[in-house]
């Protein structure tokens, strides 16, 4: 005898509708700059399906494509005044520093957070602050490895200059790294964003600079890992 279909709302139909869920939450969805990376070992794997080998070689390929291309969704303090961190890393540097010279900003040095990215952590950049974008700015450089000091002034990079409801300016840098060859920034000059927002990503292994107002203090210390639109780097005067 023929199985009959399942009426929606059984026990059964609600607990596959569970399962997928549980899937979506568990599996974070893919950023599309990685969609063309990961669809060309997939091709690979598929056109080679007949070898084990590089069938295996591509979908390996692919899920860690994938993996390195992940976009989290994540929930952003609701506090007022706080500053998140706009990366996924470790903290590399908490110090003072001069903003990146094309900004036009001073010589005064300002308080800084630098956070590194390896291969393994979730390298889109995420808005650390609600606000305005003043002005974007791309540097041609170098590519040293992000975890040294002098990566800040001498590695390719991408500034960018937010200014809160309040008038304070953050700034955000985006440093490519030794194996980054491609900075990614989707926001504009008079763009309004929202604090945790995603704007950008540098792939394959990066670094991401943050300048405060001065007197600002800071909330995190070197080696402590952050999570992007999540952390709180620091907490603005009102």
């Amino acid at each position: 005898m023929a199985r009959r279909p399942t009426p929606p709302g059984t026990p059964e139909q609600t607990g596959l509708g569970h399962v997928a869920d549980l899937i979506r939450k568990a599996v974070p969805p893919l950023h599309p700059a990685g969609l063309p990376f990961v669809a060309a070992p997939l091709a690979v794997a598929t056109l080679g399906f007949r070898r084990k080998w590089l069938r295996r070689t591509g979908l390996l390929a692919a899920a860690a494509t994938a993996t390195f291309f992940r976009h989290p969704n994540r929930v952003p303090p609701n506090r007022p005044g706080v500053v998140v961190a706009p990366a996924d890393g470790e903290v590399a540097l908490v110090d003072t520093a001069i903003p990146p010279a094309e900004l036009g900003l001073g010589d005064a040095p300002l308080p800084r957070v630098s956070i590194f990215l390896s291969v393994l952590d979730v390298h889109v950049q995420r808005v650390p602050v609600a606000g305005v974008v003043e002005q974007i700015a791309y540097q041609k450089g170098k590519f040293l490895s992000a975890d040294l000091p002098e990566a800040s002034d001498a590695n390719e990079r991408n500034s960018m200059v937010l200014e809160t409801e309040a008038g304070q300016r953050i700034v955000v840098v985006q440093i490519a790294g030794l194996l980054a060859r491609r900075i990614v920034c989707e926001a504009k000059p008079g763009d309004k964003l929202a604090i945790g927002d995603t704007y950008g990503l540098i792939r394959f292994g990066s670094r991401v600079d943050t300048y405060f107002p001065a007197g600002t203090r800071l909330l995190v210390t070197p080696g402590q890992r952050t999570i992007g639109a999540e952390t709180v780097l620091a907490e603005l005067d009102s």
